[in-house]
């Protein structure tokens, strides 16, 4: 493989792994958002009480999103075989 082509595999490679983690990044971002605000405004300040919901919250969205993020993966798999074979 040429440098660009390597360059070209790797940029691939970065935006499947964004757009893979990107749903249950922003779903754990939002949820603890959410619970930063609930804490805020009711002053109780128990640092246990973000982790429970985000990791059921993470969880669910895994579950919905991961026909998703098979098909992103497959897809690059596929690609990364066909530069194989193609050589």
């Amino acid at each position: 493989m040429t440098g660009p082509e390597v360059l070209d595999v790797a940029r691939d490679a970065i935006i499947t792994l964004v757009l893979v983690a990107a749903p249950l990044m922003l779903v754990g971002l939002l949820v603890g958002v959410v619970i930063s605000l609930f804490q805020a405004l009711t002053q109780i300040q128990e640092m246990t009480l973000v982790f429970v919901p985000k990791i059921m919250a993470i969880f669910l969205a895994m579950l919905i999103a991961l026909p998703f993020m098979g098909d992103l993966l497959q897809g690059q798999m596929t690609r990364i075989a066909s530069h194989i074979v193609a050589k």
